[in-house]
């Protein structure tokens, strides 16, 4: 459990450092132009060192905390189909080849100059900030049987979110500034508490 716990808080804290302007910045100055593949690197580096925890995660022998019952099914369930949901509707408003890195590498092949992205306000962005943040935490809590092992790593994976989603908060009123706190100030972080009627104006 300790091994688990240590490679799940080095794997995110990896994941946050490299994800850093400060670490973007290190990393142009070390390879110059190397801007336009950096977001591409990241996708596939945190990808394939998320397996090895994941092997882990599995091989260890579990003992179950809460046995399975309809209540914990009818919960589960519906935090499995929220976590689906958001995720969908996420992806139906990112703009997913900017969000994996493709435009990036495609703009630095072509030597064409990256843009940071507008403020979008619609669909899912309308009711959470963070669908997928939000659809994350969803989905960790409701796969899995209730055991110490997963639990362990619910707990951390869930403060790895919350953490997250600040600094990306951070990072998004440094970008676009006023903009972003109005944003703030009308749509909920991670639950999606709020009812608006109709979609903000980008």
């Amino acid at each position: 459990m300790a091994t688990l716990a240590c490679l799940w808080i080095a794997w995110c804290s990896l994941h946050s450092l490299l994800i850093s302007r400060q670490a973007h910045t290190f990393v142009e100055k070390l390879i110059p132009d190397s801007s336009g593949f950096y977001r591409l690197f990241y996708v596939l580096f945190s990808t394939v060192t998320l397996i090895p925890v994941l092997w882990y995660h599995f091989s260890l022998s579990q003992n179950i905390l809460l046995p399975k019952n309809p209540a914990i099914n009818i919960i589960q369930g519906a935090l499995l189909f929220y976590g689906v949901a958001m995720f969908y509707l996420g992806a139906r408003v990112y703009d997913m080849q900017f969000f994996l890195g493709i435009t990036q590498w495609r703009n630095a092949r072509e030597k064409r100059a990256n843009v940071t992205l507008p403020l979008h306000t619609d669909g899912a962005l309308a009711y959470v900030r963070h669908p997928w943040y939000s659809g994350g935490i969803a989905l960790i809590w409701g796969f899995g049987a209730i055991t110490d092992v997963y639990l362990l790593t619910r707990i951390i994976l869930t403060g790895y979110f919350i953490v997250g989603t600040y600094l990306e908060e951070r990072r998004l009123i440094t970008e676009l500034g006023e903009q972003y706190r109005e944003y703030c100030r009308k749509v909920p972080m991670l639950v999606p508490w709020k009812l608006n009627k109709q979609p903000l104006a980008k």
